[in-house]
């Protein structure tokens, strides 16, 4: 890699890099929206101290040194300077305290997961390979209950206790993704965006859907699950590629 060198003092150089590289890229694919939406990262073994982007700050301005570093089990949070925007906290602290197995965790109202999340009936089909790797693997929300403050923060964490359920439709919202590393993550964010996008894509040509049967959507799931290192080298070759732009996103 080529990247900056943070500074020298910064402390989870490793997990803040993969983080803010993960932002910048959001950005690029226009997942983000305006300065809302927001990641996390947990950096201890109980998963409850974890880093996560600044109030309101653009993702495509984001640096490893901009992640503030937070504590689920601090009610004084929102209180301190430099607070996180109090839905962030809401989702992501309630997130954090309630599913160890979450070590990162990605929000976003990207189009076309935000258009499943609005249908009526907000399963995503195995209509192709993308639409597959979800098969029984989405937990989904079908009782909206306003901005994401700590109470609603609490009922969505609670839709993720089934460790193999680890994308959450939020219903009239947006998609809540998570995993055991950044990589890990993002990677299954833009995978889940792709089959969203088929999906509605298919369905917009109002003709009928070929889905795969059961057995070979779970199949395609369980190879995909075991496919050798393909989220590590997605972000590796996204980092290299912002490296060679000569980005800051690592300083």
């Amino acid at each position: 890699m080529n990247a900056p060198s943070p500074r020298a003092n910064l402390d989870h150089v490793v997990e803040r890099t993969d983080l803010a590289a993960a932002f910048r890229w959001t950005a690029r694919l226009n997942m983000h929206e305006g300065v809302a939406n927001h990641f996390s990262l947990a950096i201890d073994e109980s998963g409850t101290k974890f880093l996560m982007n600044p109030n309101q700050m653009h993702f495509s301005r984001i640096k490893a040194s901009d992640l503030i570093l937070v504590d689920a089990n601090d009610p004084e949070t929102l209180d301190r300077p430099g607070a996180p925007d109090p839905t962030a906290w809401g989702l992501h602290g309630g997130l954090h305290r309630h599913c160890p197995h979450a070590r990162c965790a990605m929000h976003v109202h990207s189009v076309h997961a935000t258009v499943l999340a609005c249908l009526q009936d907000k399963r995503l089909p195995p209509i192709d390979q993308n639409c597959a790797t979800f098969f029984n693997r989405i937990a989904i929300d079908e009782n909206y209950g306003g901005l994401a403050f700590e109470e609603e923060g609490e009922r969505c964490a609670q839709l993720l206790d089934d460790p193999k359920k680890k994308v959450l439709v939020m219903g009239n919202h947006g998609v809540m993704v998570i995993g055991d590393s950044v990589a890990d993550t993002f990677n299954r964010l833009y995978y889940f965006e792709r089959a969203a996008e088929t999906y509605i894509r298919a369905l917009q040509t109002g003709r009928p859907l070929s889905v795969l049967s059961d057995e070979i959507a779970e199949k395609t799931a369980r190879e995909l699950e075991e496919y050798p290192e393909q989220d590590a080298r997605h972000l590796a070759e996204l980092r290299a590629i912002l490296d060679a732009e000569g980005s800051d996103y690592a300083a």
